[in-house]
């Protein structure tokens, strides 16, 4: 079983930029799509980015399209997830976590297999 830890949280002020970090143990991560979600309180966790296992495809939620990358170093078992344009509507829990079945990027949580414990991000007005 994979271990993810989330890195790279914490506060800043609206327009400001932060790069998390996920950090997977073994080397099937490179067989696995990885992807970003979040969960702000009282909400339900929410999909905001995929990349595919060889990092060719990727996909985004539309509230940050544009603002959000996500990319990956499978030589260093690592994903990243560079938040630029930050609004307070992004505050969040974020997670990150991996599907290791084959087949297409997945948007919803039941998708996933393995997760993290959660980094959280607070973006002040």
């Amino acid at each position: 079983q994979v271990q993810l830890v989330e890195s790279g949280g914490g506060l800043v002020q609206a327009g400001g930029s932060l790069r998390l970090s996920c950090a997977a143990s073994g080397r099937t991560f490179s067989t696995y799509t990885m992807g970003w979600f979040r969960q702000a309180p009282g909400k339900e966790r929410e999909f905001v980015a995929a990349i595919y296992y060889y990092g060719g495809r990727t996909s985004y939620a539309d509230s940050v399209k544009g603002r959000f990358t996500i990319s990956r170093d499978n030589a260093k078992n690592t994903v990243y997830l560079q938040m630029n344009s930050l609004k307070p509507e992004d505050t969040a829990v974020y997670y990150c976590a991996a599907d290791r079945t084959p087949g297409p990027i997945q948007l919803v949580v039941y998708e996933y297999d393995y997760w993290g414990q959660g980094t959280q991000v607070t973006v002040s007005s």
